[in-house]
């Protein structure tokens, strides 16, 4: 047990499998009900910085089919002698509790961690509870209160049918560094759209499957905008080539990329002005990845004429793009697009009529064994515009 990695999952738990499933191969995960994958790659091997859809990487440590809190809790505390054991001797310890997809109220998950706190006294060890407003700890919480450092201890409780599994956080999402490239670029530009790097990193990772980093592997975005994409290629380790429309665009990417490089990075990616309908990619890519025009921005639902309009134009770029890209690559070429959906009130999604028609196009759409198709939407609840990722290879 001790080598595997258990991943806690983001707010779309399904585009984490499919993100995982990429970067790992499908057989060397499983499911552990709706919040979390485990894995029989050990952590020390996990490149858990470079993924965008998973919050947290722990070991697991145990798991029992006990059914009520407090008896859940009770076996934790039988685990907790053994944590402390590889924990350094002095210092004070920071112990904190997260549960996903059980009953567990608030006040007894702070009972749970004063009886942590009561077994580290016994063992002659003085500690600190990070308190709980939810039934799990927020990042910032887990991030800034050092739970995964060598004196933070974050016990992990997920429910999986009969079963509830623990696990010790090893490592957190860093949304200070997300942050920092996000809002520290010098260039930005609210109107083209602003792209997380967290989701940035997801859709390279669903690009670049399970080609590994070097130099040699090109991620081609012929939508570069301001950069995002290329940046978090260039972090993960593979090289960029980068086109857009817009030759301030690609001005914008260049100085955003020649920051990073003040950074520490070494970026020398390739930027070119070029329409992604037309153009002729003159350098050599590995794969594509890169968010596609996404149509107008909308703050409420539009009416059905203009709606219509919208995705009628969204699909016409697009398409065009694919048919222009096809007898560019070479079979098997892989990509991942982040291309428009249109969220209803009533939650109904609309979609562009393209992905109907990807086998005419010369394209065959990527089964994941741990997600499927509908659920590959990025979207959050008040949003019009959502983002669909797309993952196909060239037939």
């Amino acid at each position: 047990m001790q080598h595997k990695s258990l991943f806690i999952l983001g707010r779309q738990p399904a585009i984490g499998r499919a993100e995982l499933e990429s970067v790992f191969g499908a057989e060397h995960l499983q499911m552990v009900g709706e919040y979390a994958m485990v894995s029989d790659i050990r952590p020390a091997d996990v490149p858990f910085a470079r993924l965008g859809s998973s919050i947290r990487l722990a070991r697991p440590v145990g798991k029992t089919s006990k059914k009520t809190w407090p008896d859940i809790s009770r076996v934790a505390i039988k685990l907790l002698p053994s944590l402390l054991d590889a924990m350094p001797l002095e210092g004070k310890l920071k112990l904190g509790v997260s549960v996903f997809g059980l009953d567990a109220p608030v006040d007894q998950l702070l009972r749970t961690g004063l009886e942590m706190k009561k077994a580290c006294k016994k063992a002659g060890r003085s500690a600190r509870v990070v308190p709980n407003a939810e039934p799990a700890l927020n990042t910032a919480q887990v991030l800034h209160n050092q739970l995964t450092g060598d004196l933070g201890i974050e016990l992990l409780f997920i429910k999986a049918g009969d079963e509830v599994h623990i696990a010790q956080t090893i490592s957190i999402q860093d949304i200070d560094a997300y942050a920092r490239r996000d809002r520290g670029r010098p260039k930005r530009d609210a109107f083209v759209g602003m792209l997380p790097p967290k989701l940035a990193q997801t859709i390279v990772n669903l690009g670049v499957g399970l080609l590994p980093p070097s130099d040699e592997a090109v991620v081609l975005d012929p939508f570069c905008g301001t950069g995002v994409i290329l940046q978090e290629a260039l972090l993960m380790g593979y090289s960029a080539y980068g086109t857009d429309l817009e030759p301030r665009m690609v001005e914008y990417s260049q100085a955003n990329l020649e920051w990073l490089s003040t950074h520490g990075v070494e970026a020398a990616p390739t930027l070119e002005v070029g329409d992604a309908t037309t153009h002729q990619w003159g350098h050599p890519f590995s794969v594509v990845a890169g968010e596609a025009y996404l149509g107008r921005p909308l703050s409420s639902w539009p009416n059905p004429e203009t709606l219509q309009e919208i995705i009628g134009t969204c699909n016409v770029i697009i398409q065009k793009f694919l048919q222009n890209l096809a007898p560019q690559i070479p079979p098997g070429t892989r990509l991942c697009l982040a291309v428009p959906a249109w969220q209803a009130p009533n939650g109904r999604l609309y979609h562009l009529s393209l992905l109907d028609q990807l086998e005419v196009l010369g394209y065959n759409r990527v089964s994941f064994s741990w997600a499927n198709e509908q659920e590959m939407v990025y979207r959050r609840p008040d949003q019009v515009v959502a983002r669909e990722l797309l993952v196909i290879t060239r037939k």
